[in-house]
């Protein structure tokens, strides 16, 4: 569920009169989450969504290397990129939730099994 869609059923079930608590639970968020999402305006998740979906991601400059590196090596894990990018490039920091993240989203994107 995107974040447009949880905002959407978190409307819909308040207006349904279920509790904060029981939206987050049927949601499966954290109450904090269905409080930040009642703070915000229609108008305000929706260029919220926009933002994240125009915003770059941080390795998206390496996207190519690391497509190749994975259709040379479907087998290859998100640890590997990561120390086979930090060989290539020395000065680079990045974590490694951050590699797994993108390399998951890549094999999604582009079909690629591991």
């Amino acid at each position: 569920m995107d974040k447009w869609e949880m905002y959407m059923e978190i409307q819909q079930l308040i207006k349904k009169c279920f509790s904060k608590s029981k939206v987050a639970e049927k949601l499966g968020v954290s109450r904090s989450t269905v409080y930040r999402h009642l703070r915000r305006s229609p108008s305000e998740i929706a260029e919220w969504v926009e933002s994240l979906q125009t915003r770059t991601e941080k390795l998206d400059p390496y996207k190519e290397l690391i497509l190749n590196w994975l259709g040379e090596h479907s087998d290859l894990s998100a640890a590997q990129v990561q120390d086979w990018l930090l060989e290539k490039y020395k000065d680079m920091k990045i974590g490694e939730s951050i590699v797994r993240a993108y390399v998951r989203m890549l094999r999604e994107e582009y079909h690629i099994a591991k």
